[in-house]
């Protein structure tokens, strides 16, 4: 059974920062490897949007908000996704979800909110 389990998340207040994790279990390491890793996140009475996603051949988008000031990596031996969040904003606040495309698999989300 795959799971995937995101950690990180919190109250922050804005310019603030975040590191977001995601273990994947229930698969190898190498199988890990072929996936793609995404991030998504939703706001309330928003739909879910791409974050970031990371292919297995490094290939890496964002969505046109992020604007550089987020980060996403992987460690396919560790079966880990990250996604680095830097110079928040109250409107990036939203449950940030991890993903694997290739099967629509889904974590629970873990809430990021960004108040002063």
């Amino acid at each position: 059974q795959v799971q995937l389990v995101e950690s990180g998340g919190g109250l922050v207040q804005p310019g603030g920062s975040l590191a977001l994790s995601c273990a994947v279990s229930g698969i190898s390491g190498t199988i890990f490897s072929l996936y793609t890793m995404g991030w998504y996140r939703q706001a309330p009475g928003k739909q879910r949007e791409l974050v970031a996603a990371y292919t297995s051949g490094g290939i890496i988008n964002y969505g046109d908000f992020v604007k550089g000031r987020f980060t996403v990596s992987r460690d396919n031996a560790k079966k880990m996704v990250y996604l680095q969040l830097n110079s928040l904003k109250p409107e990036d606040t939203a449950v940030y979800y991890c993903n694997i495309r290739q099967r629509n698999y889904w974590g629970q989300g873990t809430q990021v909110t960004v108040s002063s």
